[in-house]
């Protein structure tokens, strides 16, 4: 159901929202002139193309296309709706929005995730105070305290307990008055076979997991002995994707820019003991793999480089090699930390000290290089050990897409090994060849993905589309124009439907300031209609009269050169008696009329 929200409202959060400081929170900005610029969180890429504007309050990448206001922003890269954008940063700010522009409907539909957020907030709450104020969780502070963890940390991280039985949660939730369908959909209960529900969390050090702008939206729990499973995590849920999502990255992203790295364990407590030890720059995967979306959270709102504290065991190599091509493909430095045999990061930082662990740091391997000396070890450096040795390497170097760095590492393993670089370089393409070949039924031929030019947002068709985006830029930057334009009927002429529909809105709701320019990104139904318009607005092509005034004429006589030559097309067509070049042409002809109509 929508939700009317006055625009003095939407003025009001999105000029107290900055749109830099909203993103910095995300992605790693600096300044460029008047804006700032970063690594778009939308696509892959190693040059910065993602430009965010606090003049006129919108951003833009001139990679994919991508633009919009603060709401836009949060929408794409938040997963979420236009309201809940909206309410998100009215609730951050306490701007209040009015309620009488809802109906009792829909005073009492507030967003299901502001919701869970909200719930999420208060079960942390409760699991604080078993831990903290219970006698039931007695045991757990004892555990907590005999295993080194300081009272401040503890704290700071919100550790808390599930105490012991099938319904202390239940219990909560009935006593707040939490519908079953909202209590469900926090993970935090489980439906009975019968009926009723039963606590998820029952008897485990409570680990409260929150976004990078603390909320909180999912939690994890470890038993206080050896059963098993030994830790156990929310579900998935409207708020919470576990491969989208790291273990204290709200309270590593300062440290992590400032320094420029960040290191990435694989359990809480590891995690816990490290910023406890002042190594505030560290995440922690949670319960998975690291995927994609990590990588590309940490290398565009984090850090440049990561260093990866994986057991030197089976498992650790297992993960560094699904790790390598991640990094190396989203053109972040990655190095791995090889603890002694039976550390973790936690034990070894407890007994060995913060000093002891960043040495360790400078000694890390690069991951191609930690991959070598790994199988090394294993394979040993006999005839077959080499042959085991490339094999092992294969897949790994395979996955790397930048043939420069491919051919670097082949260089690095060949010299290694004492073996010829060819032959590594033959073996590796022949395997490449086996990839492609298995992939072939399911991939559509080069050029054959590509969209129709007209259902493109960000096509360049003609040098005559690229006037027509010109001339679009110049009525929003320069609204003096618009009664030249409605004079000369410019809009008529455009062939462009996308740019059309937005000229005809600009000459309607003409844009002299920034406030004008909001109104008119939030009457864009259409998030490729955004994306244009920031595309438009952010380049800026600021002209004087004379020059809108020379653009237009341009415009205007291609239009007319193109008639004309049309027209004497047809005219030779009808005289050589070619039936069918006319028929293409007098179709032609009729589909400029058409859109001259529109």
């Amino acid at each position: 159901m929508a939700i009317h929200i006055p625009e003095d409202t939407l003025s009001e959060i999105r000029n107290t929202a900055n749109i830099t400081d909203i993103i910095s929170e995300r992605v790693v900005l600096k300044r460029a002139g008047k804006d700032h610029v970063g690594l778009c969180p939308f696509h892959s890429e190693k040059t910065p193309s993602f430009t965010v504007s606090p003049v006129k309050q919108i951003f833009h990448c001139f990679g994919c296309g991508a633009g919009g206001d603060v709401f836009s922003f949060l929408m794409k890269y938040d997963g979420i709706g236009f309201f809940e954008a909206v309410q998100s940063l009215a609730r951050r700010y306490g701007i209040a929005l009015p309620e009488e522009n809802m109906s009792p409907a829909q005073k009492k539909a507030v967003s299901q995730r502001q919701q869970l957020f909200d719930l999420n907030r208060q079960v942390m709450a409760f699991f604080v105070d078993q831990l903290t104020n219970q006698p039931s969780g007695q045991r757990a502070r004892e555990y907590l305290e005999k295993r080194g963890f300081s009272k401040k940390i503890i704290t700071q991280f919100g550790l808390g307990f599930a105490p012991d039985g099938w319904d202390n949660l239940v219990r909560f939730f009935r006593k707040l008055h939490i519908s079953q369908s909202l209590a469900e959909n926090t993970g935090l209960v489980v439906p009975r076979k019968s009926s009723g529900f039963y606590d998820r969390f029952r008897n485990r050090v409570i680990f409260p997991i929150a976004d990078v702008t603390d909320q909180i939206i999912g939690f994890g729990g470890r038993v206080l002995d050896d059963a098993k499973p030994k830790y156990l995590n929310s579900p998935e849920t409207p708020v919470y994707n576990k491969s989208r999502s790291l273990y204290g990255a709200n309270a590593a992203k300062n440290k992590s820019r400032e320094t420029g790295d960040v290191y990435i364990v694989e359990g809480y407590f590891d995690l816990i003991a490290l910023h406890q030890h002042g190594i505030t720059n560290s995440v922690a995967t949670l319960g998975t793999s690291l995927t994609a979306e990590h990588i590309s959270l940490l290398s565009r709102g984090f850090a440049q480089k990561a260093f990866l504290v994986f057991d030197s065991d089976e498992a650790g190599l297992k993960a560094a090699r699904r790790s390598i091509s991640l990094f190396m493909n989203a053109a972040m430095d990655a190095a791995v930390i090889v603890l002694p045999e039976g550390y973790d990061p936690d034990s070894f930082v407890f007994e060995f000290g913060t000093e002891a662990f960043l040495k360790a740091a400078e000694k890390a391997m690069g991951m191609v290089e930690f991959l070598v000396e790994s199988s090394i070890r294993k394979n040993g450096l006999s005839m077959e050990g080499k042959v085991r040795i490339i094999a092992d390497l294969q897949g790994p170097l395979l996955e790397i897409h930048d043939r420069m760095a491919r051919s670097i590492y082949i260089q690095y393993l060949a010299e290694r090994l004492n073996v010829n670089e060819t032959a590594i370089a033959e073996k590796l393409k022949s395997g490449e060849k086996k990839v492609r070949r298995a992939r072939s039924g399911n991939q559509p031929l080069p050029g054959d993905s590509r969209p129709p030019a007209e259902d493109n947002p960000h096509f360049v068709d003609s040098e005559m589309i690229k006037i027509e985006r010109q001339i679009v830029s110049m009525m929003i930057n320069s609204p003096e124009i618009l009664p030249e334009i409605k004079k000369r009927n410019v809009l008529v002429r455009f062939s462009d439907k996308r740019l059309r529909e937005i000229a005809e809105l600009v000459l309607e709701h003409p844009v002299y300031g920034n406030e004008d320019l909001s109104r008119l990104m939030n009457r864009m139904t259409s998030p490729a209609h955004k994306d244009m318009i920031a595309s438009l607005v952010i380049k800026d092509d600021c002209r004087d009269l004379n020059q809108c005034a020379q653009l237009l004429s341009q415009f205007m006589n291609s239009i007319e050169k193109r008639q004309n030559s049309l027209l004497s097309q047809i005219k030779s067509a009808q005289e050589s008696n070619d039936e069918a070049l006319l028929f293409e042409l007098l179709k032609k002809k009729q589909e400029q009329s058409v859109n001259r109509l529109r």
